[in-house]
């Protein structure tokens, strides 16, 4: 097979695909349409730009991110390392500086000399090996090509980011810094929390569920698949959408006070807006969990009704997209493989996989299958006791009548028994433990 791949996709798979192929000592020819053919929701031309949160989810390796997380270290993914690199206070979430962290990859990704960026729309899937890592922002063109190689419709969803805000705009005489449960007296926790009275809350909660929505009927036309207006993705609501599911749906939610006092009454808010550090420097703030589809003088208005954010100056106003994602589990192999062609691949959120840390992952894994496929190797098909292998065998095997994207979670584990009651703490560090030992025991059978 020829020592040449193409990788279409700059974005986060795309990128750690790329990697994976040119440490292989693999041409690599990535294609990535922006900037000549712009998304509609990124803003750079960067490759790996966050859209949505920069959060990458818990760094505990107890936590189902955090097993994740470890799997990749141990196949030195590069955007791992980059995320490391430009890492900003998040608690015991993995953070990132959202301009830094796109740059940092870019460069790595444009000096390796295996690797030939290509600034231009690739709109038929090649004959040649390929991986497909085009995005849950897939242009129309291209999509026209998948749905011609699957003979299958996508499957559609609306999703939505959050506002930012510039932290010199946000009174901290009523804001405070904390971290939920966070027991440490001595330093000021990593979020800025926004307490809300129960008056408060309730009449933010009136002027949210009235507040004037963006039309989704230009998505429609754009996709032309007859899709629902409304038809939103579960794990990213619209903060608005949550309000309509019940009084307290977002005190219990985005917006639930446990573990948290505010300093100046010395008792916990009846609900709390938090904001976490989406830059280094410090100068900007995401709002999280306030994902919206609220046109944008409705965001000024209502999220100035957020204590502490009477004033506040938005650097962005939160937006909706569509992403796109495949039945896969009628079009993959758990090796990332199309069931009808060897040398495609598909990689990131438009498999089915859920969350910067999943795109990542299946990046990584498609990378090195292909790595292998050329080198006359069997491709990996991970254990479902690692994360990795069980979101690939989620994706590749669940009912296509409710599939939606997942992310890293011990539900789709294999059980584990372990002979006795337990902490919710130590069965996550049973199954990350079982994990990586699991995965070396594959790695040390099959390398």
């Amino acid at each position: 097979m020829k020592n040449e791949v193409i990788v279409i996709g700059g974005g986060l798979s795309g990128s750690e695909a790329a990697w994976q192929l040119a440490q292989q000592n693999i041409q690599v020819k990535l294609y990535e349409m922006r900037p000549v053919q712009p998304t509609g929701a990124h803003v750079t031309e960067d490759l790996a730009e966050l859209v949505c949160s920069n959060s990458l989810g818990s760094n505990q390796p107890d936590r189902a991110s955090g097993v994740l997380k470890n799997e990749l270290r141990r196949f030195n993914s590069l955007l791992v390392e980059c995320a490391e690199e430009t890492a900003i206070p998040a608690g015991a979430a993995l953070a990132v500086d959202r301009e830094g962290f796109a740059r940092r990859v870019t460069e790595r990704i444009s000096a390796h000399p295996n690797i030939e960026l290509i600034r231009e729309e690739v709109k038929e899937i090649p004959s040649t090996p390929v991986i497909l890592a085009s995005g849950p922002l897939t242009s129309d063109s291209l999509s026209k090509s998948i749905a011609a190689l699957s003979g299958d419709e996508h499957l559609f969803f609306f999703d939505a980011i959050s506002p930012i805000v510039r932290a010199e705009s946000i009174n901290m005489d009523i804001a405070f810094r904390a971290s939920r449960y966070d027991k440490s007296e001595q330093e000021e926790g990593d979020y800025i929390n926004c307490p809300f009275t129960k008056d408060e809350y309730y009449a933010f909660l009136n002027e949210l569920r009235t507040a004037e929505r963006i039309e989704l009927h230009s998505f429609e036309e754009s996709i032309k698949t007859g899709v629902k207006a409304g038809q939103f993705f579960e794990g990213c609501l619209p903060v608005e959408i949550i309000a309509e599911r019940g009084d307290e749906s977002l005190a219990y939610g985005p917006m639930r006070p446990v573990g948290l006092r505010d300093p100046r009454t010395g008792h916990r808010p009846h609900a709390v807006a938090q904001l976490r550090q989406d830059n280094l420097a410090g100068s900007l703030y995401n709002i999280v969990g306030f994902q919206t589809n609220l046109k944008f003088p409705e965001q000024r208005r209502v999220l100035r009704m957020i204590p502490g954010l009477e004033n506040a100056e938005f650097e962005r106003y939160g937006q909706m997209h569509r992403n796109t994602f495949v039945a896969s589990p009628k079009l993959l192999r758990p090796t990332l493989q199309h069931i009808e062609r060897d040398d495609l691949f598909l990689a990131g959120q438009i498999t089915g996989v859920e969350g910067y840390m999943g795109n990542i992952a299946t990046g990584l894994l498609a990378g090195i299958n292909m790595a292998r496929l050329i080198q006359n190797k069997e491709p990996f098909t991970l254990p479902q006791e690692t994360m990795l292998g069980a979101l690939c065998h989620y994706i590749t095997h669940a009912s296509l009548k409710d599939f939606q994207p997942m992310k890293a979670n011990f539900g789709i584990f294999q059980p584990i028994d372990l002979g006795k009651k337990v902490s919710k703490r130590d069965k996550g560090q049973a199954y990350a433990d079982r994990a990586m030992q699991s995965l070396e025991t594959y790695l040390k059978e099959h390398s």
